[in-house]
Order: structure tokens, then C-alpha cells, then sequence
């Protein structure tokens, strides 16, 4: 008789699983994605750009920046080493350029208030009602205006602002070259203080009580187009710079966003914008009433590095592609 001696026993063996490799973003691949942040940090940080294209897409760079995360990503995929370092540098110096507009900083409000408010009215077609509804809610020492019409500043003295804001320095015209400035105390024109380079840029001191005058520009270079790039930048250069024995600010649809080099150039001579230090720098005002909502920052409430910045705020308005913003100011103690 025999018996199957094998039945009662277990196989031998173990089963081994071969190890999987995890899959590794192509290197190459890492290298093309990094290099455009990487080009435009650069550009950014040391203000590079030249020519239209270049000036006008530079103001992207809020999104850019906010991009720059992707190569980090895909670089650690990647697993090497001098990629993810560059795009760690790209998107830490990015970041640098960008991040402190969205922060701020605290400061205290004592000083005298000046309350400033700027619109460009988009040919004139600035609906007037809520234009001086906002003055009225907001009530603004100051309202600088551009692309500012006759026929526009008709529409809006009927709409009551001439109640609101008695005082007034206005070159109106056709088109865009059109400003004004409109005050809730006395205004005397400013003549030579600078040489206007674009539309037209009227300034003036306003007297406020108990306080030495300041003196406010109503700024509307020309767009940084083909054909206007260089007075775009000549425009920048040619503002003044801060002075000890008197406070400016200047107010106005700049065409400029802080990523451009002109831009921080101006504002290095003594100068801060607003937005900025409210913390509302990222507060894009360019294009509203549109079927995409607003991308860039080119409105500017532009001060004297010694004025304190209480609050800042953006507001859209029917009938014109800019939206208005308000600074609310505290002047130096003479």
C-alpha cells in the first residue's frame, strides 16, 4: 500500500514582488518648465523688460508668481537637484516682488486726514449719478479725473458734484487726453513744476486748515504702447521727486503697475503707493465692466513717504473700464 506523502505538506518557497520604481519627471522636460519663470524672475527683479510687448505683459507678474509654484512641483518630481534649486530661487524671488503688496503694514493715524479719490472716466463715458454717489459716501478731499470731457464735466455738476466739490483745476478734452481736479477746499494752479509727457496732467496746492499746503498732480501718461513706450517712460522720469519742505501726491491712472522698473525707479525718489502699504496692492483696477473681470494694477494714489496711509479702497463704476480708487490719508504734523 503506499501513501502520498507529500499531501500533508506545505510547498516551500516564499513569492517575492519585484520593487516598483516610481515614475521621475522627465528631467529634461523639468528644465523647459522652469526656464520661463526662471527668465521672467530675472527680467522682474533686475527690470529687464524692453520694448511694448515686453512692458505690457510684465505686468502679469502677480500670476506668474503664483505659477512659480508649479515648477517646484514638477523640479521634486523630477528628483534633481540644480532644477529645484533654480525653481526654488525663481519662486522665492517672485514671491519677494509680489507678497509684501498683499501684507501691508500697520500705522498709526494720527495727523491731518486728506482723503484722495481717482478715476479715469473712459472717454467721458464715466456715468455721472454714481460718480458723485461715490463722492458722496466716500467723501474725498481731492478727485482727480481723467479722460475727462466737457460734455463730462457738464453731466457731472448737473449730478451735484460742482455741491460736493466746489473747487476746481480742469483741462477737458476730446478722447483721452482730458483731466481735472476737483477739491473740497481752495485750489491754486501749479505752473513748471515738472514737464507733462502725455495727456493733460494739471497741478495744483490745495489748502486744507491748519495745515501747510499740498500739493496734488492729476497723472495720465500715455499707455506703454508701440508707438508711446518711450514717453510712457520719459513720462515717469519726469515727475518730481519728493521734497522736506512740502508733501505731493500724486494721483491718477499711471498705466504703470509696481512690476515696472520706471515705476519703482519714480517711487524711489521719495515716494510710496498706497495700495501698497494698506496691503491692498494686488487690488487689480484694469479692466472693469468688462466680460473678464479685472486683471492689473495701473491706478495709483501715489504719496509722500511721510504721509501715513489710514485705508485703502477699490471701487467699480458704471460706464468706464478703470475702476476708481480712494486713499484716505494722514498728513504730517507740520
Amino acid at each position: 500500500m503506499s501513501v502520498d506523502i507529500t499531501a500533508d505538506r506545505d510547498v516551500g518557497g516564499a513569492i517575492v514582488t519585484p520593487p516598483r520604481r516610481r515614475r521621475r519627471f522627465p528631467r529634461a522636460l523639468a528644465w523647459v518648465v522652469v526656464t520661463p519663470f526662471a527668465a521672467w524672475a530675472v527680467a522682474r527683479v533686475a527690470g529687464l523688460e524692453r520694448g511694448a510687448l515686453v512692458t505690457q505683459i510684465m505686468t502679469g507678474t502677480p500670476y506668474v508668481a503664483a505659477g512659480s509654484l508649479l515648477p517646484v512641483v514638477l523640479a521634486a518630481l523630477a528628483r534633481n537637484r540644480a532644477v529645484t534649486a533654480v525653481a526654488l530661487v525663481t519662486a522665492a524671488a517672485l514671491g519677494s516682488s509680489v507678497l509684501p503688496r498683499a501684507l501691508g503694514s500697520s500705522e498709526a493715524a494720527a495727523g491731518t486726514p486728506l482723503r484722495v479719490l481717482t478715476l479715469n472716466m473712459l472717454f467721458g463715458g464715466a456715468e455721472p449719478e454714481p460718480v458723485t454717489a461715490l463722492v458722496r459716501r466716500l467723501r474725498p478731499d481731492v478727485l482727480s479725473t481723467q479722460e475727462l470731457t466737457a460734455e463730462m464735466v457738464e453731466k457731472l455738476d448737473a449730478a451735484g458734484l460742482r455741491e460736493l466739490l466746489p473747487y476746481r483745476l480742469l483741462a477737458p478734452d476730446h478722447g483721452a487726453s482730458g483731466s481735472g481736479l476737483y477739491a473740497r477746499y481752495p485750489l491754486d494752479p501749479l505752473e513748471g513744476m515738472f514737464r507733462p509727457v502725455g495727456h493733460n496732467m494739471p497741478a495744483a496746492t490745495i489748502v486744507l486748515p491748519g495745515v501747510k499746503p499740498v500739493e496734488v498732480v492729476d497723472v495720465h501718461p500715455y499707455p506703454p504702447l508701440e508707438e508711446h513706450v518711450r514717453e510712457w517712460t520719459e513720462a515717469l522720469e519726469a515727475f518730481p521727486p519728493a521734497v522736506p519742505d512740502r508733501i505731493r501726491i500724486l494721483a491718477g491712472d499711471f498705466n504703470a503697475s509696481l512690476d515696472h522698473a520706471a515705476m519703482r525707479r519714480f517711487l524711489s525718489r521719495g515716494y510710496v503707493d498706497s495700495a501698497d502699504r494698506a496691503g491692498q496692492g494686488l487690488t487689480p483696477t484694469w479692466p472693469a465692466n468688462e466680460r473678464i473681470p479685472p486683471l492689473i494694477t495701473i491706478d495709483h494714489v501715489v504719496v509722500d513717504q511721510r504721509v501715513k496711509v489710514n485705508e485703502v479702497s477699490v471701487h467699480t463704476v458704471p460706464g468706464t473700464d478703470h475702476r476708481a480708487v480712494f486713499a484716505d490719508l494722514r498728513l504730517p504734523v507740520s
